[in-house]
């Protein structure tokens, strides 16, 4: 297949934008050291906006090639259901009553856990958490488990080691741990229906696997970090703050519930959360504040993430399709490393004739990549955008993260591949 030059120039910009990923912290270092311009060089070293950014120059590109028209008509055939939906998800779970319940349950379950004090809710966040993901979706998992271990962890100074450990932990057990379910994981949100598999077909062939490999990356760092965790004083979380009358944190479950069932539908999900933004504002005095920046950068970094992606079809399909079942698997972790996995298992489920081999294979694959960078799945920019400032010069390095997440992955690509 012969390219356009659209689509030469949407690819040549595709990997312009994962180098820029991987030099966010040389921005933040120019933000600091040539103070003139120091706002612009702040902006390019957010990684939320990365994405972004560099899809409004395909589209000014677009409009110099093709003209306006093109431009607008491609922009308008655009999905733009997932940002959305992971912005309103981020900022409703991240409220005051929802983390108190999730923080709850977190200590609830942290007492029966044989670990000493803060290693045992630490154990519990990084195993428990992610697993909640198949039922409150993968983004609402990844935003209470971030603010969790930011505010009960990160903000007690632990090692720069230990936190790229725990990123790399955290945003594994997350990808893997939403396949309890059809619904939670993107990727596999895109080929269930097609495919007809349902709860007990993800339980049977994917879940029970993922949650192994949940616990066993959990325990792995916790044991490895274990003295550093122990030196931790236990605090009492939610000290100091009053606690949210039950009718509230009903309330706020229901709109979670709300948005999380609607989530295909935007019209109803975004009524749903501007009414529940004037039953946060009704009840101010129960709300912190909400992480309605961060969930804004989110979703412009995946709709960047829709616009960019939306021109690699042309040399992705082709390039996965050309492998067996045997090596999609790999190739599907690899690829994942550098496109969103739910486009990956997209593009798969417009192929008619895959043998079953084939399609658990791209969909374990992945799942099993979706930790290595911030890219590889949907929740990771929600998880960068709450810790990353707990890393210094407030921004997360993308070769960190990729070696903190590869035992991770070969811990839950054994679990999904050999048993």
């Amino acid at each position: 297949m012969t390219p356009s030059a659209i689509q030469l120039v949407g690819a040549i910009l595709f990997a312009v934008a994962i180098l820029h990923t991987f030099a966010t912290r040389f921005f933040e270092h120019l933000a600091h050291t040539r103070p003139t311009h120091a706002g612009i060089w702040h902006l390019l070293g957010e990684v939320e906006v990365v994405f972004g950014f560099w899809a409004m120059i395909l589209i000014v590109a677009m409009v110099f090639i093709d003209g306006a028209h093109p431009a607008i008509s491609y922009i308008e055939s655009r999905n733009f259901t997932e940002p959305m939906f992971v912005f309103a998800i981020m900022v409703i779970a991240g409220t005051r009553p929802i983390l108190q319940a999730a923080s709850g349950l977190v200590r609830l379950t942290a007492r029966a856990v044989p670990l000493p004090g803060p290693a045992a809710g630490y154990f519990t966040v990084l195993a428990l958490v992610p697993l909640l993901g198949s039922f409150i979706t993968e983004p609402a998992a990844m935003t209470l488990a971030a603010l969790m271990l930011r505010d009960e962890f990160f903000s007690r100074g632990l090692s720069t080691r230990l936190k790229y450990a725990t990123l790399g932990v955290l945003f594994v057990n997350i990808s893997i741990g939403g396949t309890l379910t059809p619904f939670a994981a993107p990727p596999v949100l895109m080929v269930a229906g097609k495919w007809g598999w349902d709860t007990h077909f993800m339980l049977s062939q994917f879940g029970w696997k993922a949650a192994l490999a949940v616990g066993i990356n959990a325990l792995g760092v916790t044991l490895a970090f274990r003295r550093e965790l122990a030196a931790l004083h236990p605090t009492e979380s939610d000290a100091g703050t009053p606690s949210v009358p039950p009718a509230l944190t009903l309330v706020h479950l229901l709109f979670l519930c709300g948005v999380v069932v609607s989530a295909h539908h935007p019209a109803v999900f975004l009524g749903l959360f501007l009414f529940f933004l004037g039953i946060a504002d009704a009840y101010a005095r129960h709300q912190d504040r909400l992480i309605l920046r961060e969930g804004l950068l989110v979703a412009f970094f995946l709709a960047g993430l829709v616009v960019l992606g939306g021109q690699q079809q042309w040399w992705l399909q082709p390039l996965l399709m050309s492998m067996s079942s045997d090596a999609v698997f790999v190739g599907a972790t690899l690829l994942t490393a550098f496109t969103d996995n739910a486009a990956l298992t997209y593009l798969g489920s417009l192929v008619e004739g895959l043998s079953d081999a084939f399609k658990y294979a791209l969909v374990a694959g992945a799942v099993t990549g979706g930790g290595l960078t911030i890219i590889a799945n949907a929740p990771n920019p929600a998880g960068s955008a709450i810790l990353r400032g707990s890393f210094e010069d407030e921004s997360i390095n993308a070769g960190g993260l990729f070696l903190a997440a590869l035992l991770p992955t070969l811990v839950a690509g054994s679990a999904l591949l050999l048993l």
